[in-house]
């Protein structure tokens, strides 16, 4: 017989979470959502409830392996050795932290960041957020493609150009969309096997590993591994990869109206990102250690020296100097042949490779998902797979027409600023969102995480905003100068709008100017006919 205390947690459970909860928007992804098998309700933990919400987190953690976030980390482990370690360690930790809030609110609301975004934000401010945020979806596309056709470059010797590979790589992708279970899963672990052998081929120092990882210390360190460490921080949290998660967690069939289950839901998606993120970590740190341990502290001279006696092709690649050593993807897999041999060299490819095959994918998806809901567009997967692919193809063909393969460098660092400077637009919205109550009812973000969260976006925001600084003030040109504080001031006066708009979603009401900022429920919108997918 049921008491009185029973019947009223079971209509706490039951009590819808958001706004009519059988309604979500209608998209050309997840006609067949994924079941949760139902367990023992008193169990704690189930692994086939884990199972079965294992895949958005592990999709979302390949955009923590693309081809920027490896050049980042040879280039930290080459300048500074293992002394920045704890950078990448606390960077994939708020990385975790943020995915978590964006997976709340795909959860609890049925709607992704950007579909939140298009309902809440005016007309203007929501299209200039948009086009940010498709800012740094291309720029992330470009390192990607570049990266897979260095690849190519280096495992066909030379033989196949930049352009081709870039080619060979838009072609492909579109292959791995339609074939995506397989392709995805196979491009992880190749990625993974490839920085295993590496980090067993060079076996680094493990006392050093835990030391540079652990001990929050960079001792010696100038501006060079100051500007490395705020490197690292813009090359793991990634704009796009908010977005593209809080729409991924929809994939699962979760009741929305059962406060049970969201709950639940957000338990295990949050256990399945923080395991995803940690092997993603691992293979960073591999990459960092490899090069830490190699060529820390070498010079270009010793680094010719050992290509000629190597019989490399490439030594003329380091000038006859005694400057530091600096390397990019492609001047990293070959210091890795003059070394360790061909295989070193063929073995990176792969893993590039690898990395640049998927981290594409995640690319795609996420600007899929951006488009979809900032314009409220249903059109059929290929059309938009078609639209959102092309997009980066003109400027990544441009670059690989007109630039040479060994003096790329330059243009990754551009792209790690471009999205730098675009990571306020998707870390504000995430923290705004979650904060609102009536959005989020009882899953809206607590006091301390108001606080915290806050603290965290302010610290990444102005760690990328030095990033940023730090690479203007190196073009040493005025004109570049007054063109940059021009569109600085536009800038900060659209970054000072969206805090203005967290603030208030924070409870700091008294910013509310006239009643001006209001944040309804979610109006979901009704069930539309699906296009031909």
């Amino acid at each position: 017989m049921k008491t009185e205390q029973d019947e009223d947690a079971a209509q706490e459970e039951s009590s819808p979470v958001s706004a009519d909860p059988q309604q979500e928007p209608v998209s050309t992804y997840f006609e067949e959502k994924v079941p949760i098998p139902e367990d023992d309700v008193t169990k704690l933990f189930s692994f086939r409830k884990l199972w079965a919400f294992t895949g958005p987190g592990f999709l979302m953690s390949i955009a923590y392996l693309d081809p920027g976030n490896i050049e980042s980390d040879l280039q930290s482990g080459a300048i500074a050795g293992f002394k920045l370690l704890w950078v990448l360690l606390v960077a994939t930790i708020i990385g975790l932290l943020l995915q978590r809030l964006a997976a709340r609110l795909g959860v609890v609301t049925g709607m992704h960041l950007a579909e939140v975004c298009n309902r809440h934000y005016p007309t203007v401010p929501r299209i200039i957020l948009w086009l940010m945020v498709e800012l740094a979806i291309i720029g992330s596309d470009m390192q990607e493609v570049i990266g897979c056709a260095i690849a190519f470059n280096l495992l066909s010797v030379g033989r196949i150009p930049l352009w081709a590979g870039v080619l060979i790589t838009i072609f492909d992708t579109f292959v791995f969309l339609f074939l995506d279970k397989y392709g995805r899963q196979r491009v992880c672990d190749v990625s993974l096997c490839s920085g295993c052998l590496q980090y067993v081929r060079v076996a680094p120092d493990q006392v050093e590993v835990l030391k540079g990882m652990f001990v929050p210390y960079c001792s010696g360190c100038g501006a060079a591994q100051l500007e490395q460490a705020v490197g690292i921080v813009g090359a793991v949290i990634m704009p796009h990869n908010i977005y593209l998660h809080s729409a991924l967690v929809k994939s699962r069939d979760i009741n929305r109206g059962n406060k049970k289950e969201v709950k639940e839901a957000n338990k295990y998606y949050f256990i399945e990102s923080s395991i995803a993120l940690f092997i993603s970590f691992l293979i960073n740190v591999f990459v960092v250690a490899v090069f830490a341990e190699a060529f820390y502290g070498k010079t270009n001279m010793e680094v010719g020296q050992k290509c000629n006696e190597s019989g490399s092709p490439h030594s003329d690649l380091f000038p006859a100097n005694n400057q530091t050593l600096e390397v990019d993807i492609y001047k990293g897999g070959v210091v890795l042949g003059c070394f360790f041999g061909p295989a070193a060299l063929y073995i990176w490819a792969v893993g590039i490779l690898a990395a640049g095959q998927s981290s594409t994918m995640t690319g795609t998806y996420s600007g899929q998902f951006v488009m979809e809901g900032f314009l409220n567009l249903r059109w059929s997967r290929f059309a938009r797979v078609l639209l959102t692919r092309s997009i980066a193809i003109l400027p990544t063909l441009l670059v690989a027409v007109f630039e040479d393969v060994q003096h790329l460098t330059g243009m990754n660092d551009f792209l790690n600023v471009l999205q730098s400077m675009q990571l306020p637009f998707a870390l504000i919205p995430i923290l705004t969102f979650t904060s609102l109550t009536s959005l989020m009812n009882d899953f809206a973000n607590g006091l301390m995480w108001k606080i915290s969260g806050g603290l965290l976006i302010l610290g990444v925001c102005a760690i990328n905003i030095y990033f940023v600084v730090v690479y203007v003030f190196a073009l040493n040109n005025t004109i570049l100068y007054v063109f940059s504080a021009i569109l600085s001031f536009a800038y900060l006066s659209f970054i000072l709008y969206l805090m203005w708009h967290c603030l208030i979603a924070l409870g700091v009401s008294c910013l509310d100017f006239r009643g001006s900022v209001r944040y309804p429920p979610a109006v979901l919108v009704d069930e539309q006919p699906e296009l031909d997918s």
